[in-house]
Parts: structure tokens; C-alpha cells; sequence
């Protein structure tokens, strides 16, 4: 079955490389928008989650870039049992030099030991570290402006989150005089042994204006994650249809340049079934080869997407091995899905016809 299947797809050279590439094109394209989707929610997941274990933002907000919440909640909540730390961020963006955007975060002092440094030292007032990532592009390395004020730059550090490698981080007091506000989330991280809930009901009685959540439970219901989920799936989607009809119109032009094939296969009491399992298998194979190329395609498109300075890492897509396996389903359904129809039409014309050459 494999080798006649085989035998077949290069007997139809110029069909089955536009088959081969209208497939490679659809996979790949699914890949690097679902794993860029993926890549962006993990990186901010991933910086939430290692912050804390409840995160403490302003009730009733979209994002928490628009978050304001009072900075005096640490030391109230400090005083609850089971708190391990307590630290403060404020997040933002702005132009720096001629970086279009660039995220900014101002950090309580207790959060800088985060930031591992590999020039200078953390900053103190009127001064700021800059990701590893960006401070190659900048033309002045000593001093940057953020809004109307400038900075002296104290250090430069490195992360693996690239939004904190392309960023750069100040003092929360500098950071809330650019924003105008106070700290965009407080983090809490709780004892071992502690009671979470308990401690999240406790901090929503200090205030009506602040929503309280475990950190997971908050990246698990984050508006911004779910519309750059759902985004992602309408795109895939998308690529998915394109895909799958140009599939169809190929192997419908393929299929009929084969009615003598069929017809004498017909004629021979080969069954409609075989015939059919047989277009279907070739289109196995092509979904299979497809999606082997897709992905090391994608892999490389990836590398050199997060090693691309002018996007300062915040563009890094994950390739999970669930995705994988997913697209891995979507490629062969794609490839079998798109020879079902021309394989049936194919099979059910009259031997006599296909022998004579009439058009499916």
C-alpha cells in the first residue's frame, strides 16, 4: 500500500508538490500563530507567577495596565499572618530613543533581586536598569529619557522572560510619578504552611476597590489571555479553510487526470472503498511529510523571530509538545478531510466514462 501510494504521488509530480506546499503553507502558519499566542500569555504568566501567590489589582479594570492600587495595602497586609512578602509593581510603556515601545516597571526594592544584573549595580532613585536586550540598540548607554525625565542607567540586567529582557525597571516612586498612579498590582507570597483563601478573604476586607486572586487562578481568567486566545483560534482557523480548499481544488484536478487509472481499476472489480482508502492514504502520507517540514520550518522561524533585536524578545513562540500533537491531528485531518470528495466523485464514475476520458 505505502509503495503503490508512494508510486503514485510521484507519478504526479507537479499536483503533488502544490499539495505538498499548500499543506506546508497551512501548518506552518497555524503553528506560528498558535505558539507566538502561547509564547506571549506564558511570558506574562510567568512573570505573575514568579512574583507571588496572590496578586492584588484594582477591582473592575480590563488590564492591569490601567490598574491603580494604594501602595499603603503592604503594610496592612503585611501584618496577616502567613505572609512571607509582600513587594509592589507598576507596569507601563514608552518610547525610548528610537525604540517605538518599550515596557517599563517600577519596582519595589524588594523585588530587584529578581533582575540578575550583569553591568552596574540596582538603581536608586532617578536612575534604571536596562534589559539585556535593548541596551545594545540604545545610542547613549549612560542615560535615557522615559516621558519628559531622564534617567542615569545604573545597570543592565538579563532575564528569560523576554517582556522583563526588553524592558527596563525603576523605582516604583519614580515609576508612579511617570504614570501618575500609586502601583498597578500588589504581590503576595504566602507561607507554606499558610491558608490562601483565608488570606484572600482577608485582604478584600481592606478595601472595596481591589480585586483579590491566587495568582493562577488569575492568569487562568485574565480578559487579555482569552482574547488573545480566541484570536488565535479564529486564525488558525482561517489558515485551516485556505488550506483545506486549496487541498480540495488540487486533488480534484489530480483525481481527474487519473479517471483512466480508476476506470480500469473499476473494471478490474476493485471496490469503490479501495479506490477510495487508497487517495486517502496518499493524502496520509502528504499530511504526514507536511507536517515533519512545518515543524522544523517553524522551529527556524521561531529562533530567528526571538533573536531579532528590533523586537526586543517580546515576540517568542513556544512549541509545546500538546500543540504539536494537535496541529499533528489538524495536518492529517486537513490532508484527509480535502481528498474525501474528489476520491468519492472519482470512484462512483462509470468504468466506460473514465476509460474514455470524460470529465468527473
Amino acid at each position: 500500500m505505502i509503495s503503490y501510494a508512494l508510486k503514485a504521488l510521484i507519478a504526479n509530480k507537479l499536483k503533488t508538490l502544490l499539495i505538498f506546499l499548500s499543506l506546508i503553507f497551512s501548518i506552518v502558519s497555524i503553528f506560528l500563530i498558535s505558539s507566538i499566542s502561547n509564547g506571549v500569555i506564558s511570558m506574562y504568566s510567568t512573570l505573575l507567577k514568579s512574583d507571588g501567590d496572590i496578586i492584588i489589582t484594582q477591582a473592575k479594570i480590563s488590564d492591569t495596565f490601567f490598574s491603580n492600587v494604594n501602595i499603603d495595602l503592604i503594610e496592612k497586609i503585611n501584618k496577616f499572618a502567613g505572609i512571607q512578602e509582600t513587594s509592589a509593581l507598576i507596569v507601563g510603556a514608552s518610547p525610548v530613543e528610537n525604540l517605538p515601545i518599550v515596557a517599563i516597571y517600577g519596582s519595589t526594592k524588594n523585588r530587584f533581586k529578581k533582575y540578575e544584573l550583569i553591568l552596574g549595580n540596582y538603581p536608586k532613585e532617578n536612575e534604571v536598569i536596562i534589559g539585556n536586550s535593548i541596551y545594545e540598540q540604545l545610542n547613549n548607554k549612560k542615560q535615557i529619557q522615559i516621558a519628559n525625565k531622564t534617567f542615569l542607567v545604573s545597570g543592565v540586567f538579563k532575564s528569560e522572560i523576554g517582556f522583563e529582557n526588553g524592558g527596563v525597571v525603576l523605582t516604583i516612586k519614580d515609576a508612579g510619578t511617570i504614570f501618575n498612579k500609586s502601583a498597578s498590582m500588589i504581590l503576595v507570597n504566602t507561607t507554606i504552611d499558610s491558608n490562601s483563601n483565608e488570606i484572600i478573604e482577608n485582604i478584600k476586607e481592606l478595601s472595596n476597590e481591589i480585586d483579590v486572586k491566587s495568582t493562577q487562578n488569575f492568569v487562568d481568567n485574565y480578559n487579555q489571555f482569552k482574547i488573545i486566545k480566541t484570536s488565535s483560534n479564529v486564525i488558525s482557523a482561517i489558515a485551516f479553510g485556505m488550506g483545506l480548499l486549496g487541498i480540495v481544488s488540487l486533488m480534484t484536478i489530480t483525481i481527474n487526470q487519473r479517471r483512466a487509472e480508476f476506470g480500469i481499476k473499476r473494471a478490474l472489480g476493485i471496490s469503490t472503498l479501495e479506490i477510495v482508502y487508497s487517495i486517502i492514504f496518499e493524502s496520509i502520507i502528504l499530511g504526514f511529510l507536511s507536517f515533519i517540514c512545518a515543524f522544523f520550518i517553524s522551529n527556524i522561524v521561531l529562533y530567528l523571530i526571538k533573536n531579532v533585536q528590533s523586537l526586543q524578545g517580546y515576540v517568542n513562540g513556544e512549541i509545546s509538545t500538546t500543540l504539536a500533537l494537535y496541529i499533528f491531528i489538524t495536518s492529517i485531518s486537513m490532508a484527509i478531510i480535502g481528498s474525501i470528495i474528489p476520491a468519492i466523485n472519482a470512484s462512483k464514475i462509470d468504468p466506460i466514462e473514465l476509460i474514455q476520458g470524460n470529465k468527473i
